[in-house]
């Protein structure tokens, strides 16, 4: 069976120039801290490709590199020299485990973080840094982070922005720091980074990454970062693999419209790769398992609660009745998906969607 594989924010395929980076980095077995001869070899390397990255992105700032997403959030909050936190309702599960004790700000009818609840929690004491993500991996929403981190500065705190859907596709927003995970992008699994305007903002830790990430640095893995930064297209939805299947999309969502479907967040800003799609009478896990026995790899969710019974709290924290949302699923492309892919995915869905209503 040829399968086509459609759940892109979870995890994205590796890129044939990051394998090719890794396969090299290989080669550079030694230790980056090392000072011999050896190390210091790997210490150009390493230090050669977070450049690399920095220029890949337009990012002027600093880099630590680190396993992933998770552990970038990690450091960002829970190092920060900050005394609140602040979270959107629709983050992402690694952000609520690594600030458990923080303010959730809701979203507002407009599907973006309500400024009125954030400005509430700016007026009390204490520098706050808040985690907000720039486009949600359920619905594609895209948020105003530009205009929230002004919010934000203005009350003396910071904003962090969950990039690790964005990364690699759109120019990164103005922000105070900046979480990019490497297998959203093409780079391998166990690879992503925390950006920062300046080391001052975190209390060091001790061991490697100046100090504020402990661990050897993965090097082959960080030249593959770089590499399929550098691979991507321009970072613009006008151009490349985004636009060439956006109007794919666009008859998919119009189909599901016509059949009686919904698209979630209809109205808002959103990535045009990213679907969160419910379809009428038919559970989301009853249309995993038809759409996977038809060949497509699609998901209900954040790949990292998808395998529970429970509905998203993502969609219910966006305002999706729990009947509505227990209905749905998300179908997200990636740099390898073509039209046809998503035209294919389509038919399916109107096949399935007609034996519900059979």
């Amino acid at each position: 069976m040829n399968r086509i594989y459609l759940d892109h924010a979870a995890t994205t395929p590796l890129r044939p120039e990051a394998a090719e980076a890794m396969r090299a980095g290989f080669a550079l077995w030694a230790n980056p801290s090392s000072p011999h001869a050896e190390g210091r070899a790997a210490r150009r390397a390493l230090e050669d490709a977070r450049a690399r990255v920095k220029t890949a992105l337009g990012w002027q700032g600093e880099v630590i590199v680190t396993s992933g997403a998770s552990e970038a959030l990690a450091i960002g909050l829970g190092q920060a020299k900050a005394e609140r936190q602040l979270v959107s309702a629709v983050e992402h599960d690694a952000v609520f485990r690594a600030a458990p004790a923080a303010t959730v700000l809701p979203m507002g009818a407009d599907a973006v973080v309500d400024r009125d609840a954030l400005a509430e929690a700016l007026t009390l004491e204490g520098r706050p840094i808040a985690a907000i993500q720039h486009v949600n991996s359920e619905t594609g929403v895209i948020q105003p982070i530009d205009a929230l981190t002004a919010q934000l500065r203005a009350a003396g705190g910071w904003l962090l922005a969950d990039c690790s859907q964005s990364a690699g596709k759109y120019a990164l927003p103005d922000a105070d720091m900046v979480v990019i995970s490497g297998h959203k992008l093409g780079a391998p699994i166990g690879i992503g980074a925390l950006l920062l305007r300046d080391y001052a903002m975190l209390a060091p830790t001790g061991g490697q990454e100046r100090g504020y990430r402990a661990g050897t640095e993965n090097l082959p893995a960080v030249l593959a970062l770089a590499a399929a930064l550098e691979a991507r297209d321009n970072l613009s939805a006008d151009h490349g693999w985004q636009a060439a299947v956006a109007p794919a999309f666009a008859d998919l969502a119009a189909g599901v419209l016509q059949a009686g479907g919904a698209i979630q967040a209809a109205s808002a800003r959103r990535d045009g790769t990213i679907l969160s799609i419910t379809m009428p009478g038919i559970s989301s896990a009853a249309q995993l398992i038809q759409f996977d026995a038809a060949g497509f790899a699609v998901s209900a969710g954040s790949a990292c609660s998808s395998g529970t019974l429970k509905p998203s709290r993502t969609l219910l924290a966006f305002g999706v009745a729990e009947e509505t949302a227990a209905r749905t699923i998300r179908v997200s492309a990636g740099w390898n998906s073509t039209p046809d892919h998503i035209a294919a995915f389509a038919q399916c869905w109107q096949r399935i969607a007609g034996k519900g209503r059979a």
